[in-house]
């Protein structure tokens, strides 16, 4: 006849038979663990690249699963729809727990879909497509970096610590970038509201005098010979900080000052044609026209400032020189509004081109940016060109630029000694009119601003 224990005496004896095997060292038995289903998202859903380029920018990916540890996650891509721009090979996933980051090495031009995908404990999975483009090869590409959402770079203007404040001229904001490294900028300041203007003010060049930034707008009509007031802008900004910590401060701005020149140019006997350059109709990017693309403090001066004229050429005709303009009191034009007072023109030989920058150092030297005055003139003539800033004295060629890849060279962001053999200054281009990824689309139609970008590429000067 067999005995059986209470129900109560029953579960003592399990519970000490339990706990004796865990003193034991033996195993116990466990339910297996509950995973939630992973979790997937991107820094941005759109990325650019290039073929062949050094430190292009990268996407962060964020994953989770509940119950999981997310360094035990795998991340990786599982789909292309273009394998001939990037294979999933092409596509390395760095980085461990929580955030990892997604670069692509691109393999051809062109467009691709890429899906990205983590994997949980339990096998189960979730993705998110990744719209890559990729643009071409471009020479010196180990000396390139791209700034992305813009791709109508226009002037730059250095904060230190390798960053810059980029200006476009098809908006009116500026970016802050790290030349250092491809990517999306920094921080952006759109000026358009502190300055009361609705439309672009074509922003072309800045010059910086102690913690002061003065900008201009081209002065002159739209491509289609129309005036635009805004674009009749001439503006400061005050900075505080540097590098990474900038941040910038609209201060005074002043809106006549192409009214102004023609008004002196016509008192001086028409010299330079401004009159006839800004007429209705008349198109400012024609060897006749009028259209401001640089401007630089003079030699040993904070308050006389250039302007540099792409257009008109002096004369206006091949081989003509560039011409640069002296404000006099520029300081107190932008930054309070004062009547311009414009000192003796000076005229530079470019070798027939024309001033598309200028940039000086503390030892007042010179780079110019010269190229032709035409609109679409992305494959003429492009050259850096060394000054010392004295009037009659005459530009020295320092080095071409190259015109085979996409983009006109608009902005040099700072000058190095150029006595020193070697060194070497960023020049950026102005891609807006671009077909970057082999659509037809010009890089300024782009719909997504992750796509739109300018070339910074380092050239010797030096020497």
């Amino acid at each position: 006849m067999s005995h059986q224990l209470p129900l109560q005496n029953r579960r003592a004896a399990a519970a000490a038979g339990i706990l004796a095997l865990a003193a034991l060292g033996g195993a116990v038995p466990a339910h297996a663990a509950a995973y939630g289903t992973p979790t997937i998202s991107l820094s941005a859903s759109y990325l650019s690249g290039a073929v062949g380029a050094t430190g292009d920018p990268v996407v962060e990916v964020t994953v989770a699963q509940s119950g999981a540890d997310a360094a035990a996650l795998t991340v990786a891509a599982s789909a292309s729809s273009r394998s001939s721009v990037a294979r999933t090979s092409d596509v390395t996933v760095t980085g461990t727990g929580t955030t990892r980051r997604v670069s692509v090495a691109a393999r051809a031009r062109g467009y691709t879909d890429l899906t990205v995908k983590v994997t949980g404990l339990d096998g189960r999975t979730a993705t998110k497509v990744l719209h890559y483009a990729a643009s071409a090869a471009v020479l010196n590409s180990a000396d390139t970096r791209y700034t992305t959402g813009s791709s109508d770079a226009s002037a730059a203007v250095d904060v230190g610590g390798g960053y810059a404040v980029v200006a476009d001229d098809e908006s009116n904001t500026l970016r802050l970038y790290d030349l250092s490294r491809s990517g999306a900028p920094v921080r952006t300041w759109d000026v358009a509201s502190a300055l009361g203007v609705s439309k672009e003010i074509d922003i072309e060049a800045g010059a910086r005098a102690g913690d002061t930034i003065y900008w201009t707008g081209s002065l002159g009509n739209n491509k289609d010979g129309v005036y635009k007031a805004d674009r009749n802008t001439v503006f400061t900004t005050t900075v505080t900080g540097s590098g990474a910590d900038t941040r910038l401060t609209v201060g005074g701005s002043y809106k006549r000052l192409r009214d102004d020149l023609v008004a002196w140019d016509e008192a001086n006997g028409d010299r330079y044609g401004f009159a006839a350059g800004t007429e209705d109709g008349e198109a400012p990017k024609q060897i006749d026209g009028f259209n401001v693309e640089g401007l630089e403090f003079a030699p040993g001066s904070t308050t006389t400032a250039y302007l540099g004229f792409r257009a008109p050429l002096v004369p206006p005709k091949a081989g003509g020189k560039a011409l640069l303009v002296p404000v006099t009191n520029f300081d107190r034009v932008a930054g309070a509004g004062a009547k311009p007072v414009f000192g003796t023109p000076v005229e530079l030989d470019l070798g027939g081109l024309t001033i598309r920058d200028i940039r000086k150092n503390a030892a007042d030297q010179y780079l110019i940016v010269a190229g032709s005055w035409e609109a679409d003139d992305n494959s003429a003539p492009y050259a850096l060109y060394g000054w010392d800033g004295v009037a009659g004295h005459a530009p020295v060629e320092r080095t071409g630029l190259p015109t085979t890849d996409p983009g006109g060279w608009e902005a040099v962001v700072s000058v190095p000694d150029l006595t020193v053999p070697g060194t070497r200054t960023q020049v950026i281009t102005d891609a807006g009119a671009a077909d970057l990824y082999g659509d037809g689309t010009a890089a300024k139609d782009l719909d997504h601003a992750e796509w739109k970008k300018s070339r910074v590429t380092w050239f010797t000067v030096g020497g």
